[in-house]
């Protein structure tokens, strides 16, 4: 889901965390969509005016009867114009107005007329966080359609104390209103999703692994939630993280080393799955004995031999297992005979679908930000991609797979 050609309408509250919008602000022009602020007059206390208006590019709407206002009715007119509106800073004051239908001013205003998604993202200090009138406000708030409501996060706070209160960082900003924005074309939907590398011990520091980074099964993952489904993600040791979904999302993060450990957690998800994308880089072979101490090299040794066997091979497992009602989605990284053994692994493991990449093109494989990637399905149907950004891959494989009857 790209934020290219959005209009984005921005709600900025009286807090201190407003001094973080610029930037969110920033980061949506350069993602390509345009953004106009509205605020409340206490929010000009703590970020400018020209500020707002020159990261933005607009004037800012802070004043329901100023004369610099384009139209006598902006609080219509930027509903009108908005595709999303996202508040933040919201703090307990606009939060209760919000909720009992005040508007009294140009940001309340805005958002009593606004009838697309809406994102809320309240800060404030933990004992007004806490407070029984701003959680039933927040609880009332998050039951109406259009709106996504971000729990508020946990650490420091501007009054010298630590609790939950901050504003959601910018990154999960940035995701929120992406989600918002996505129909939600998999509500309801169990989807188990397989990602990473996998660790197979050799000794207490050692261990055989793969190049696999986890970023094209998270991103996987990203668009699924996007789309309203609730993730399982079962995901290996790797550095990609996916936590800038947890605050607003149904996502359930299991972390494990071995591929041993990856087929029993596997497994155990399976019965409950309605889509199970198996993108993760599991190894095909572990060492029979891990040592219980660190291996010493000898003196005079010039070589060692570990004596491995084949894991479980997870894919096949699940092919056996999968009910009518089941889809099971693999992969498939080859580095020769790519379309001869993709279509073997399609059949032998009764996939409904597998994603072949090929480590011979460029851009595409481990460690990047883009894939080249083939469709193959049981009925001999091929569909190829060219180099796109994996978040792009992983929407077409989302898109792909809603079309398998």
């Amino acid at each position: 889901m790209t934020l290219k050609g959005k209009h984005i309408l921005v709600g900025i509250c009286g807090g201190i965390a407003a001094y973080k919008i610029p930037e969110l602000i920033r980061q949506f022009r350069k993602a390509g969509a345009e953004v106009q602020v509205t605020t409340t007059k206490n929010a000009l206390e703590f970020v400018t005016s020209l500020t707002l208006q020159t990261v933005s590019g607009h004037k800012v709407y802070s004043d329901v009867f100023a004369t610099i206002n384009e139209h006598s009715t902006e609080h219509i007119s930027l509903p009108d114009w908005a595709d999303v509106m996202l508040i933040a800073p919201a703090t307990a004051n606009v939060l209760c107005k919000m909720a009992n239908g005040i508007a009294d001013d140009a940001l309340t205003t805005t958002f009593a007329a606004m009838r697309k998604p809406v994102v809320i993202a309240p800060a404030m200090n933990t004992n007004m966080y806490e407070s029984p009138a701003t959680q039933q406000a927040i609880h009332q708030l998050a039951q109406w359609d259009n709106i996504t409501m971000l729990d508020a996060a946990s650490g420091e706070l501007a009054c010298g104390t630590s609790g939950k209160g901050r504003m959601q960082e910018i990154e999960v900003l940035l995701a929120a209103t992406q989600y918002a924005l996505t129909p939600k074309t998999l509500v309801g939907k169990n989807i188990l999703i397989t990602a990473g590398p996998t660790q197979e011990s050799i000794d207490p520091v050692r261990y055989i692994t793969n190049a696999s980074t986890g970023k094209m099964g998270y991103a996987i993952a990203r668009s699924c939630l996007r789309r309203g489904a609730n993730v399982m993600l079962i995901t290996g040791p790797c550095q990609t993280s996916i936590n800038d979904y947890k605050a607003f999302a149904p996502l359930c993060i299991i972390p494990v080393e071995s591929a041993a450990d990856m087929c029993e957690a596997t497994l155990q998800a399976f019965d409950k799955a309605d889509i199970s994308i198996l993108s993760a880089a599991v190894a095909d072979f572990t060492p029979i004995i891990a040592a219980s101490q660190k291996i010493k090299k000898q003196p005079g040794q010039t070589s060692m031999t570990i004596e491995m066997t084949t894991t479980t091979d997870i894919a096949a497992t699940l092919g056996k297992f999968k009910r009518a009602d089941q889809k099971l989605i693999g992969f498939a990284l080859e580095t020769h005979d790519e379309m001869q053994n993709a279509q073997k692994k399609l059949q032998s493991k009764n996939l409904d679908m597998i994603v072949l990449n090929s480590l011979q093109d460029t851009g595409a494989g481990f460690g990047t930000d883009t894939n080249k990637v083939t469709f193959l399905y049981p009925n001999g149907q091929i569909k190829n991609l060219p180099l796109i950004s994996k978040e792009e891959v992983a929407d077409e494989i989302i898109d792909s797979l809603l079309e398998i009857n």
